[in-house]
């Protein structure tokens, strides 16, 4: 008999590519595995065989990062998740990280991957999901849409986990430049205890600044918007010869960064994480700019990579 070739841990593999941008999407998780300009990676990815790490490249949602005790209300609902970090007694980074996502529609330079959340205990309302991932000239793209197909207003926050890199510069060298006036404090769970202001502080990049030996998993808010009404993270080499740049949307007014010291092996500070997020950590507990998605209603919302200073 012959042998069966083993499975990917991160499923069905789509590659796209245009104008010497190339991306691999993966079925689990529908989320991005690698990302490569000119040959060059972007983002600090995985293997094929690999299991995703870290939440390398992950779709966060219906809520991203994490709820206190997993409880809370929403209406006159006093709701339960599973504790999915149950060393720090909380659920993070939604429902569908690890779920197959299924092919919606594909071209050379995108990919469109969808699926449905079915109501569950913790969560019972029912959400069409749909991320189309595009590469072209000006980076990778992804659009992001969730429908309500329940008969009730759900509560909804979406996230995205890239790790960003410039290949050949360790992260305490990177210059990074973050428009966020403010950032959460956290307790021992990481979780949200307060609010301060950046300005004069340790924690202020709203003009580029090396990163140096900042051990970062914080959340930053107030957005210094631009024009458009989104905003865009950058790090860079200490030259400005290399760099990377993530975009967000007006539907993102927060950001989390995190510099890779919880991480093992050879990931451990490797690379930042540089997260769009819709709301902050604990969002549907607090309430803060957690979206209502009223029953038939669609939310959207885009965001992006560039390489470059």
């Amino acid at each position: 008999m012959g042998s069966t070739a083993r499975p990917s841990p991160s499923g069905t593999q789509w590659t796209i590519a245009a104008a010497g941008h190339e991306a691999v999407i993966v079925e689990v998780g529908g989320g991005v595995r690698t990302y490569r300009h000119d040959g060059v990676d972007q983002l600090d990815g995985y293997d094929a065989d690999e299991m995703c790490p870290g939440c390398a490249g992950q779709v966060l949602t219906p809520w991203p990062n994490r709820i206190r005790d997993g409880r809370y209300t929403f209406g006159d609902r006093l709701l339960q998740l599973t504790l999915s970090e149950p060393d720090r007694a909380v659920a993070i980074h939604g429902l569908v990280a690890w779920v197959p996502w299924r092919l919606v529609e594909r071209s050379a330079d995108a990919v469109t991957v969808g699926f449905d959340l079915p109501p569950q205990p913790g969560y019972p309302w029912p959400l069409r999901l749909r991320t189309r991932w595009s590469v072209g000239p000006d980076g990778l793209r992804a659009e992001h849409e969730a429908t309500n197909l329940g008969v009730d207003p759900a509560p909804f926050g979406l996230a995205a986990h890239p790790y960003l890199r410039v290949p050949g510069v360790a992260v305490d060298d990177l210059s990074l430049r973050l428009p966020a006036r403010s950032r959460l404090q956290v307790d021992s769970r990481l979780l949200p205890i307060g609010v301060t202001p950046v300005a004069g502080s340790e924690y202020d990049w709203t003009s580029p600044r090396r990163i140096g030996r900042a051990r970062l998993d914080l959340t930053f808010g107030d957005v210094i918007r631009d024009d458009d009404g989104g905003s865009v993270v950058s790090l860079s080499a200490p030259d400005g010869s290399a760099g990377v740049r993530i975009w967000a949307d007006r539907e993102f007014g927060w950001w989390q960064v995190f510099t890779g010291d919880a991480l093992s092996g050879p990931r451990r500070r490797r690379s930042v994480a540089v997260e769009p997020m819709t709301c902050p950590p604990d969002a549907f507990r607090s309430g803060r700019d957690v979206i209502t998605l009223k029953p038939g209603a669609t939310w959207r919302g885009v965001w992006g990579v560039r390489p470059g200073a």
